[in-house]
């Protein structure tokens, strides 16, 4: 049962939020999607799926990465997830890196987490099977994100590599095995066994990876967490010697922040409209 929460016009289409109850995660959850002006015209759009980042809601993009104008000219939806579960009766920690805002996109298997912390499945699973359902859009999907979300769509693409037909990122955290964040949201989501780890680690599954897609990095030079947590040099050497093909783009002062995303997402929903449109 989908209840609105919001509805705002913008470019011609509606960006509105909706509230509904999760089985995978057990709890009420929130999330936003854009749908271009010709949904009243009974065309099916493809859709593009946006993880967000760390302490982010379904509320960050879509008020300020500026995607819109774009995916309401190319025709082209856009769904929003939340980062985490929430509500009372869900795990939560002091810091902004586990717990409500830091889902990492994971099935977690470690209590407290695992009763509510399934975001993998709720990503991969049932949010998809609820917006096919309920709204004029077609199985066709793309998934992109940002740092945090970034990690997700890398990871949930390479799982799962016949569900999307093109996977982008901005700031990803390329390699969480090896690098603070990662470390602590993989262990106390999945336990102390290094190897469950790279199931979620985009660079371990990349240099495995038996399919490929069309796969998008954008990085910025002047991002404060570039050496120590995002590590995009791991997922390229991966990428090379694995013959995958990636496009790893740097951009000289640009930071992580919303500003970056909103440089080039235009740049980001034209390489998935390439895929989402044109090559059915």
């Amino acid at each position: 049962m989908l209840e609105l929460v919001s509805k705002t016009q913008s470019f011609d289409g509606n960006q509105c939020q909706y509230r509904h109850r999760s089985d995978a995660l057990d709890c009420e959850m929130q999330f936003s999607i854009f749908l271009p002006s010709q949904a009243e015209k009974n065309q099916r759009f493809p859709v593009l799926y946006w993880l967000s980042g760390l302490t982010c809601t379904d509320e960050n993009f879509s008020q300020k990465a500026g995607a819109q104008r774009m995916a309401a000219e190319l025709g082209i939806a856009l769904v929003i997830p939340d980062t985490s579960p929430r509500g009372d009766r869900v795990a939560d920690d002091e810091a902004y890196d586990l717990g409500k805002g830091a889902g990492f996109y994971v099935n977690a298997t470690q209590a407290p987490w695992k009763p509510h912390y399934q975001m993998y499945d709720y990503v991969v699973k049932e949010l998809p099977a609820l917006i096919e359902e309920n709204f004029p859009v077609s199985d066709r999907r793309a998934i992109s994100g940002h740092s945090m979300g970034g990690h997700g769509a890398l990871t949930i693409a390479l799982k799962n590599p016949g569900r999307y037909t093109s996977v982008s990122a901005f700031s990803p955290i390329c390699n969480p095995m090896a690098c603070a964040w990662g470390e602590k949201a993989l262990a106390a989501y999945l336990g102390a066994d290094r190897s469950l780890w790279e199931e979620y680690d985009a660079t371990a599954l990349l240099s495995r990876a038996t399919a490929q897609l069309p796969m998008l990095v954008s990085q910025g030079e002047e991002d404060q967490f570039l050496d120590q947590q995002l590590k995009p040099n791991a997922l390229k050497a991966a990428a090379d010697a694995a013959g995958y093909p990636l496009k790893l783009e740097f951009h000289a002062g640009y930071d992580h922040s919303y500003y970056f995303i909103a440089t080039f997402i235009e740049q980001h929903l034209r390489f998935h409209a390439d895929y989402l449109l044109h090559n059915p």
